[in-house]
């Protein structure tokens, strides 16, 4: 009996430790589908130039290769998570792996500005179908507390620092190879990520009530609306039928929502979500901070590689001191400031840091030196925004229900990336307009497209300034005093 018990106790340990193991491959398998992801926010800004050089369209389009990824991602968020629970979290990680890859080699081959859009707006809406599949089967794939907060911080480790890989890999495979592997780059990672798949355990579907299409049309119709609106206004004016009338209409469309959600039995976005004064706030400060960094790295990106005459490498490393001044005040002070202020002051604070960033740069030109005139602003810039981030993920989900951790989490993603999108378009809109008079004086020449860029950028900076300040007003008059109180059971938030 006491050789059989050993034996026993023996075969139990190993079983656990393969167990274990498992997990934790299965965690690589998806980080790695997270990180595909993520990239694919920021990857494509470096490669914009050689790609409009290339298939020659128009400056009025190309803020829409960035705005239909953030745009259909954004919007379809809710969809996709309320989908992986209703079909299966493995089914639909799959569908959005094999849909995303198809969609980047799509891209990859493309010809045409069209096709290019294309393959940009496929991408972001199977992104809104694996993103929250990645995230929920990290948190049932480690069911003891201990090893979920640690696949929890490698997870958002991987996802906050995918903005920075995206912007530096872009500008490597732009430089060295071409635009089209920023697209294919995506192949590999979902080759690698699909064959580890079966690592992944099966999890009975437990919530099968009926989806709220009604919810789900109005929602998605509404903010594409509202977005096509203002894009067209670079194009079209702000007075043009194009323009009034979507606007007009994606509010509408956005009204009738939240009244279907107030009636609807299994609602899409339950209102009870938003009834908290933090959560609202957050999620309205997401949508004004990611407006004015959409904008700022578009248009940055040009002023860099147009006015300076950067190469796509030097270009995404011109990128690095934000994402560091983010970790920095993210991770390492902006916890310790957060436990003595609260967001209220903090988040208004780093909104007001990023403002200043920016005003920094406005005295740029295209004789402007980086390590004078450009890296100081981004430094500070980075800081503010690390201040920001920070502390809106916790504030999206504190006091949340437990059943409302996941919409919750969502629904910061979502605005913050309909937020990116519309900010674009507003961008892109008020920066056209600040270099019309310039445009039509003088014949097109390669001075002449130098000062557009550099009035562009200046227009970009002002219009982020005033998003700034406006998230720095809400936060002070929204946001509760005092701290967060967290809920030490709920699950992490990951953001991006």
């Amino acid at each position: 009996m006491p050789g059989q018990l050993g034996a026993e106790e023996e075969s139990d340990m190993i079983k656990a430790a393969t167990t274990s193991g498992r997990q934790w491959w299965a965690l690589a398998v998806l980080t790695l589908s997270q990180l595909m992801v993520v990239l694919d926010v920021t990857i494509v800004n470096i490669a914009l130039p050689s790609a409009q050089a290339e298939l020659g369209f128009a400056d009025d389009g190309r803020h829409w290769l960035v705005t239909g990824y953030a745009l259909a991602f954004g919007s379809l968020l809710l969809i996709g998570g309320r989908l992986s629970d209703y079909f299966g979290r493995r089914r639909m990680l799959v569908l959005g792996l094999v849909g995303f890859a198809l969609a980047s080699a799509l891209g990859g081959f493309a010809q045409s500005f069209e096709t290019l859009l294309a393959a940009r707006v496929l991408q972001g809406a199977f992104g809104a179908v694996l993103a929250p599949a990645a995230l929920s089967l990290v948190s049932t794939t480690f069911e003891d507390r201990r090893s979920r907060i640690r696949a929890f911080s490698i997870f958002g480790a991987v996802s906050s620092a995918g903005g920075a890989i995206g912007l530096l890999l872009g500008g490597v495979l732009t430089e060295y190879l071409s635009w089209h592997w920023c697209m294919f780059v995506n192949l590999p990672i979902a080759i690698i990520a699909l064959a580890g798949i079966g690592l992944i355990r099966k999890q009975p579907v437990v919530d099968r009530n009926a989806l709220d299409l009604p919810g789900a049309l109005t929602s998605v119709a509404g903010m594409v609306a509202l977005v096509f609106g203002l894009g067209n206004a670079e194009q079209g004016g702000w007075l043009d039928v194009w323009t009034l009338a979507p606007i007009v209409a994606g509010i509408a469309l956005l009204v009738v929502f939240v009244i279907i959600e107030r009636h609807a039995a299994n609602p899409l976005l339950p209102l009870r979500v938003l009834v908290d004064r933090n959560r609202g706030a957050a999620n309205l400060v997401g949508l004004l901070v990611n407006g004015g960094l959409f904008g700022v790295f578009l248009f940055s990106t040009y002023f860099l590689t147009e006015a300076l005459g950067y190469s796509p490498l030097a270009t995404g490393l011109s990128f690095v001191p934000v994402v560091l001044g983010i970790i920095v005040t993210s991770t390492l002070v902006g916890s310790r400031l957060a436990a003595r202020f609260g967001p209220r002051y903090l988040i208004a604070a780093g909104a007001a840091l990023a403002g200043i960033g920016l005003v920094m740069q406005t005295g740029t030109d295209a004789s402007s030196e980086f390590a004078r005139d450009l890296l100081p602003g981004l430094v500070v810039y980075g800081l503010g925004l690390g201040l920001v981030f920070g502390r809106l993920q916790e504030a999206a989900t504190a006091r949340a229900e437990r059943r409302d951790i996941g919409v919750a989490s969502a629904l910061i993603n979502a605005s913050q990336e309909v937020g990116g999108a519309a900010g674009i378009a507003l961008i892109s809109s008020l920066a056209a307009g600040a270099t019309a008079a310039l445009v039509a004086s003088a014949p097109q020449s390669a001075a002449l497209v130098a000062a557009v860029t550099v009035e562009s950028y200046h227009a970009a900076l002002w219009a982020a300034v005033g998003l700034y300040a406006l998230a720095a007003v809400v936060s002070l008059i929204v946001f509760r005093s005092g701290t967060i109180d967290i809920d030490p059971d709920a699950e992490p938030l990951i953001g991006h």
